[in-house]
């Protein structure tokens, strides 16, 4: 018995062992490759903190050089300075911005979110490297020489250069691509904003636009490595400091709180809707006038010049107003005015195309609302309220998430650089009205808005842009192939009409097969303007709806994997 046991243990081992061994050492290369990713992840976030810490102390140095102070207290100097230089500063800043991009970008437009947002959709997580670079420096100039937009667009973009250059030396798949893009933006905006939880659900909820478990732990370390960037030159320290700790009065003033947030929907869809119509009105100005496009940043320094001289608040990001602001520094019609100028310099600065970001504008914006309204609610009910910096501070969230589109991350984004996290009941109220109000009014989000402003259609989801971006070239069938139909009856169908090219989208050939009822149509091409059609093959509708679904499939695999 204990031979044939012991042939029997001998048996079972080897069997185990020729079974198992596949599967283990299958595992081990997996492991091995999620590890490795994750340190290129680490690379990549401690990467893009440099890129975000360099932006941000370029401006600052260049801010020092030509007006003697940063961002900080930028608003209290220039109110002493020489008319003359706060007005010609902007105008001479806008110029060098023009000449920048009309040397290096074919559209003369700064690349930001928006940018990055469609190069993850439609570009496999791929951005413009040289239209980027070009980008940031026209970004530090406009922020440096008293633009009113924000930092965090360009120093997106700035990240997702980094993650397109390590993309394409490593020629990852869409997939990975995606997922260096998302690392990227992570440790940009958690250096920027010492955020690193904002930082990683920033990238989800607004780049990305998913939540994938298996970008989670790449994404979060990226966020980590990008925060100790920023901790090595600024410390722990958090962007605004409140002076005095929050007082709220829970389940009375709530309801005060969900009026703050649709007020604040309504403020942030005035300021996108201003934003638009001035880069409208510009762009048709300028057609009109038929001045070169490098002289419209210029001119629209002219006018931001012309503003800063009575309202220096508007010059820079904006943080020494939003600090008086959450601070209660600043008076009812003060409030008021401060934030009507704003967000008319923010309109110029855009709408010229001068360069930077709009979710900074969208704090100094929001805080101003929180505290205006904040006055009016304490003044009227002065027994059941608290204090008038928890309004500042929850309409400074509510109107950034509206303007991202993103209400989760940017709450978070503004927890983390104020460092309070105990009215987080107030916060959130006005945040999820002011979001869902909004997104009735813009396309979700700005960044979403302007995409549909160029024709890029990502605001209802991957099944409506998915056809728009594949085309029918990868399941045209020969002549003569075996699966194809006789040469005889593609011709006669190419006779009959109507008829494709290999350029034509999914988006397109779909409503052929819907009016012609065909089961499949001709291809045809055209070497040259005057050249005759050549018949390359067809196209069935069978073929074009598995292409579609297998997109689809492909994008419900990397969102829920």
């Amino acid at each position: 018995m204990r031979p044939a046991f012991a042939l029997l243990v001998r048996r079972t081992l080897r069997r185990w062992r020729r079974d198992l061994y596949p599967v283990l050492r299958i595992a081990a290369d997996r492991a091995l490759r999620q590890v490795q990713f994750w340190v290129l992840a680490l690379l990549i976030g401690i990467a893009a903190g440099f890129a975000a810490l360099g932006f941000r102390l370029g401006i600052s140095g260049v801010q020092r050089a030509l007006y003697g102070a940063d961002d900080l207290t930028l608003a209290s100097v220039a109110r002493d300075l020489p008319w003359a230089w706060v007005l010609v500063v902007p105008v001479l800043g806008g110029l060098v911005v023009g000449l920048i991009l009309d040397r290096f970008t074919p559209d003369g437009r700064v690349r930001a979110v928006a940018d990055v947002i469609e190069g993850a959709a439609l570009d496999g997580g791929r951005v413009e490297v040289r239209e980027g670079l070009a980008s940031a420096a026209a970004s530090l100039i406009t922020l440096g020489t008293g633009g009113s937009s924000g930092r965090e667009g360009p120093v997106v973009h700035l990240a997702g250069v980094v993650s397109t250059a390590v993309a394409r030396r490593i020629k990852a798949s869409p997939m990975t691509g995606r997922e260096l893009l998302g690392c990227a933006v992570a440790g940009a905006v958690a250096a920027s904003f010492n955020a690193p939880i904002a930082g990683a659900l920033f990238a989800h909820e607004v780049v990305l636009r998913h939540f994938a478990t298996r970008a989670f732990a790449p994404i979060a370390i990226a966020a980590v490595a990008g925060t100790v960037i920023n901790r090595l030159q600024f410390g722990g320290l958090t962007e605004f400091m409140l002076p005095v700790e929050p007082d709220l009065a829970f389940h009375i003033e709530l309801p005060a709180f969900m009026v703050l947030g649709l007020v604040c929907a309504l403020v942030a869809a005035a300021m996108m809707g201003g934003i638009f119509r001035a880069d409208s009105l510009a762009t048709r100005a300028m057609a009109r006038i038929g001045w070169p496009r490098w002289s419209r940043p210029a001119l629209a320094g002219l006018a931001l010049g012309v503003i800063a001289i009575p309202f220096p608040h508007i010059i820079g990001v904006g943080y020494e107003t939003t600090a008086a602001a959450l601070s209660g520094q600043i008076g009812l019609g003060q409030a008021v005015m401060f934030a009507v100028v704003k967000a008319l310099a923010v309109a110029i600065t855009l709408g010229g195309r001068m360069g930077g970001g709009v979710f900074s504008p969208a704090l100094v914006m929001g805080s101003l609302t929180g505290l205006a309204f904040g006055i009016i609610a304490t003044t009227l009910a002065p027994g059941y309220s608290g204090s008038v910096n928890v309004y500042a501070f929850a309409g400074m969230a509510a109107v950034g998430a509206a303007v991202l589109g993103a209400p989760i991350s940017t709450a978070l984004i503004v927890f983390e650089m104020t460092g309070d996290w105990q009215t987080g009941i107030a916060v959130m109220t006005s945040v999820s009205l002011s979001s869902a109000l909004a997104s009735t009014l813009v396309r979700r989000s700005f960044f979403l808005t302007q995409l549909e402003r160029r024709g890029i259609h990502l605001s209802e989801g991957p099944q409506a842009w998915l056809p728009h971006q594949l085309r029918v070239t990868p399941v045209i069938r020969a002549l003569d192939a075996p699966d194809a139909p006789a040469e005889d009856l593609v011709r006669a169908m190419a006779e009959r009409g109507p008829t494709v090219a290999p350029t034509t989208t999914l988006a397109e050939a779909l409503p052929l097969f819907e009016r012609s009822g065909a089961v499949f149509l001709a291809v045809t091409a055209c070497d040259g303007p005057d050249d005759p059609l050549r018949l390359i093959g067809s196209v069935h509708h069978v073929d074009v709806l598995r292409a579609l679904n297998q997109a689809l499939e492909q994008t419900a695999a990397e969102e829920h994997g």
